[in-house]
């Protein structure tokens, strides 16, 4: 590829970026506002779980998680390296599934054209899993290309506990102001980092959880020891989540040795023959 030729990232973050003004115009501020605040009466403030207690103290839904490790199971039908996901379960159906053996979260990738995920299913998910384990879901996290502040606004808005923040695509301000926003709206932010110069900017944040990716974003190839060399960079007063290529219990045992509090796992679960028996292989 020519080094002037437009990434994957660059065409995703393109389309995103024409996509803001019509989300604003279809569901503006306002809007949002009014489904934040009723949400208040929906649903009890014990329903609040955040990303950070979910991942410490592990999951409260029927099934306790592993002890090493937890586990932050994806819904996702989509991705730009592999094409549409064959088979994949209803998302409402996926996530009492994950709940049920013991996921401490649920990852939901929103993005649309790329991934063909919709911001409803965070919306479905909240209140499905609600109501199948009032007091004792897991933590739901928006996983998208989010940028701009009215994102934030319509994650909450549709019930999403925590979001994911991208150091690749931001500058330092706006990881620090949309990780202020974030708080104000009562989410938890997992900043999501690469290489040595993203961590820096993640840590000068003040990221309390950071996630290691070891997708390149640019070209989608994985390299587990992306989280290996990144570890060791980040203070053990942060939480840190390892991020993608995990496919096997071997992978997990060797995020965990790399001192892991959690791994984000999604095309293994999406794509096994058996989801339970995949998601019992992740408990370490």
């Amino acid at each position: 590829m020519d080094r002037t030729d437009p990434t994957i990232l660059d065409r995703i973050l393109a389309d995103k970026r024409e996509e803001l003004p019509r989300r604003r115009q279809k569901e503006p501020l306002e809007v949002l506002q009014r489904r934040i605040a009723e949400m208040s009466t929906q649903f009890s403030r014990g329903d609040q779980w955040s990303l950070k207690r979910a991942i410490l103290e592990g999951p409260r839904g029927p099934v306790a998680g592993g002890k090493r490790v937890r586990l932050i199971a994806e819904v996702k039908k989509a991705s730009p390296s592999r094409g549409r996901f064959v088979s994949v379960p209803d998302h409402r159906a996926l996530g009492r599934t994950y709940v049920h053996l013991g996921a401490a979260a649920i990852s939901i990738v929103t993005e649309t054209k790329h991934f063909l995920g919709q911001l409803d299913w965070v919306w479905d998910l909240r209140v499905s899993l609600s109501g199948y384990y009032p007091g004792g879901r897991p933590s739901l996290l928006r996983k998208d290309f989010l940028f701009d502040p009215y994102h934030l606004w319509e994650s909450r808005a549709y019930g999403a506990d925590a979001i994911l923040l991208i150091a690749a695509i931001l500058s330092d301000e706006q990881i620090r102001d949309l990780m202020a926003l974030a708080e104000e709206l009562e989410m938890d932010c997992l900043v999501e980092v690469h290489n040595e110069a993203e961590v820096e900017k993640a840590l000068a944040a003040g990221a309390d959880i950071i996630g290691i990716n070891n997708r390149d974003l640019r070209t989608f190839e994985t390299d587990l020891a992306t989280t290996e060399r990144l570890r060791p960079l980040i203070p053990t007063d942060r939480i840190v989540v390892s991020e993608s290529g995990i496919s096997t219990r071997a992978d997990v045992e060797r995020m965990a040795n790399c001192g892991v509090h959690a791994v984000l796992v999604g095309e293994a679960l999406i794509t096994a023959p058996d989801i339970r028996i995949k998601v019992l292989e992740f408990r370490v």
